[in-house]
């Protein structure tokens, strides 16, 4: 997903060259080796991009719960967060944890749902899912077509907030 905001905001070329601007341009979000092995965030990192007229900082944290501090830590410096949800494990403990962190710092989410290329549970599920367990209303901004092989997107997006 950083890798995505990047590309689309101009700040790289090419998919597969995750990195900063400027002075930081040797900077690299998942550059460590369990990184890469692992496909995880293991540390933060923060990487800056323009996009229409405004300056985007982008900070990438872990999601994997054996690094959850440094995550605790990035959201007390940021203005808003993008919360994934994998659409066949639904909301995991670590995201409840996550987003009363969240909750508490009253920053605005958005969330992705990700993983709907591959065999996942239903979108109304997971809606569901959602509001009740972090009691949020959920609006849909995009939906997936199919689920797995038959589905057209790997990815959706719904807006969340809390009220």
């Amino acid at each position: 997903m950083t890798e995505k905001f990047l590309l689309y905001g101009g700040a790289i070329q090419m998919a597969g060259q995750v990195r900063a601007k400027g002075e930081a341009r040797r900077t690299r979000s998942d550059f460590a080796k369990m990184e890469q092995d692992r496909g995880i965030s293991v540390s933060a990192s923060a990487m800056s991009f323009d996009f229409d007229g405004h300056r985007f900082n982008l900070v990438d944290t872990p999601g994997h719960s054996d690094f959850s501090e440094d995550t605790y830590r990035t959201l007390t410096a940021v203005d808003a967060a993008i919360m994934v949800i994998d659409g066949a494990k639904g909301v995991e403990s670590q995201t409840r944890k996550l987003f009363e962190v969240c909750r508490l710092r009253d920053l605005p989410i958005l969330t992705f749902c990700n993983k709907m290329d591959r065999e996942s549970r239903d979108t109304f599920e997971i809606i569901d899912e959602i509001q009740e367990n972090l009691a949020i209303d959920v609006a849909p901004a995009s939906w997936p077509i199919g689920v797995g092989r038959s589905s057209s997107a790997a990815m959706t997006c719904w807006a969340t907030g809390w009220s």
